[in-house]
């Protein structure tokens, strides 16, 4: 009997309750696919606010793992107060996708590119100003859309968890924090079996469930449905990922910044945040939530949110 039950809908049920009492609502539009040439197309499903924005609008960027409702779920809600909250599935995630099989995976500046024209395809949308949000993986998306779109398109940032200056030796030290046994990054951060789901859990979170109340069928059940059904995709796209090249450099922006991180966040260490910091020209501001490991937004959410708001608010007083 146990082995028949799954949690994944449930939380599923949850999160989008969340959602929907949020005022954002499904939606999903087809794109032409930034690498696809000519005849490419994707498929870019999100939630949002039904109609034109009547309050500034924020784009949340999720990242690699969880759905983006399970990961911005204790967002939406205070969020959507002050907000026009955009969450979109990136590419090869969720409900959003892309048919060009001969493409190569997308990169950061593809998931940017096709969150630039859903932006502009979203009703009332075209052209605004909007503050964006992201964590870890999203964070590298929020980053460069930024830089690609210019402060007159995306105005304040918010960088969460996401080491934007990651190199090999950060992914050898990596390995090196989760212990022996593990043949690359890969290997955690698209777990195919209990011991390495569980021990992503534990590097990712400051105090996770203790074992007994993760059994390895539970995280068996959360393996297929967050990694292996859509598991092709996924590889392609953490193979696709830019980060720690030449491909991917980081400048200071234009754009006001701020970098949220977890005191205990064992993925990217504390202390990138304020090597992002300098990369930035020392002008980004920088909070640090105690108690916290990879993803402060559900670990400790109500200080999170304050912080997003206390810096966001004022800014988007300044632009209407």
């Amino acid at each position: 009997m146990g082995a028949s039950l799954s949690l994944v809908p449930l939380i599923d049920y949850f999160a989008r309750r969340e959602f929907l009492a949020a005022g954002l609502r499904p939606h999903s539009v087809t794109l032409p696919y930034p690498d696809g040439g000519s005849t490419g197309t994707c498929t870019v499903h999100y939630w949002a606010p039904a109609g034109e924005p009547r309050l500034p609008p924020l784009l949340l960027i999720h990242g690699f793992g969880p759905r983006a409702t399970w990961q911005w779920r204790c967002q939406v809600g205070p969020l959507s107060r002050q907000f026009h909250v955009i969450v979109p599935d990136l590419l090869g995630f969720g409900g959003s996708s892309w048919d060009s099989p001969s493409a190569p995976p997308p990169s950061e500046a593809t998931q940017a590119a096709a969150l630039a024209a859903l932006l502009d395809s979203v009703e009332g949308l075209k052209g605004k100003r909007v503050a964006v949000a992201g964590t870890s993986y999203g964070g590298f998306v929020a980053y460069w859309l930024a830089r690609a779109a210019g402060p007159r398109r995306v105005g304040p940032v918010v960088i969460a968890s996401s080491d934007l200056l990651k190199t090999a030796a950060d992914d050898r030290a990596f390995l090196k924090r989760a212990g022996e046994g593990w043949s690359g990054a890969h290997e955690l951060l698209l777990p195919a079996e209990p011991a390495a789901m569980r021990r992503l859990m534990e590097m990712a979170v400051h105090r996770p469930p203790p074992a007994m109340m993760t059994p390895d069928f539970v995280l068996r059940d959360f393996i297929q449905k967050l990694f292996m059904d859509n598991r092709e995709q996924l590889t392609h796209l953490f193979k696709g990922i830019t980060v720690g090249t030449d491909k991917f450099q980081v400048t200071p922006l234009s754009q006001e910044v701020l970098i949220v991180w977890g005191e205990h966040d064992q993925l990217f260490p504390v202390d990138k945040a304020y090597s992002i910091q300098r990369s930035l020209d020392g002008n980004a501001r920088v909070e640090i939530i105690k108690k916290t490991g990879h993803a402060p937004q559900l670990e400790d959410p109500a200080r999170f949110n304050n912080i997003m708001l206390d810096f966001l608010t004022p800014m988007a007083a300044r632009s209407i």
